[in-house]
């Protein structure tokens, strides 16, 4: 069955991106740096590469490019990361600008990680907070 364009099924990203952040606990850049800092929370740069050579990198934050992300923090994938190492890990993902990152973070909660969330403006924001930086 085809579905119409009126179908209320129909989602656009709008709607699902306010979806989404509805069930995350987002986090501004200055609390990601505290929690990363602090050993609380892992902190995961989904940029492609143009973008981390272009602005550089967040020390200490696992990069993890976007289709690999599942893949990688996934505690029971064959494929994981060392630091995936439980579903109780805090997962926060780093996109650009913090658009991306939530349907991120939500792809990672249907995988029982459910305390990933992601940054609030993204990679822009930590940079624009003066949070460290370093060259790619």
């Amino acid at each position: 069955m085809a579905v119409s364009a009126a179908d209320p099924r129909r989602v656009g990203i709008d709607e699902l991106l306010e979806q989404v952040r509805s069930g995350l606990d987002r986090v501004e850049a200055r609390e990601a740096f505290d929690a990363a800092s602090g050993g609380e929370a892992l902190l995961v740069d989904i940029r492609y590469a143009a973008l981390r050579e272009r602005d550089g990198l967040i020390p200490g934050a696992l990069v993890v490019e976007r289709n690999e992300l599942e893949w990688r923090l996934d505690p029971q994938g064959s494929h994981r990361a060392p630091e995936a190492t439980h579903h109780d890990l805090r997962v926060i993902v780093v996109c650009n600008e913090g658009y991306a990152s939530s349907l991120a973070a939500a792809s990672l909660r249907q995988l029982g990680l459910h305390r990933a969330t992601d940054l609030v403006g993204g990679f822009q924001a930590w940079r624009t907070a003066g949070l460290p930086v370093t060259e790619a």
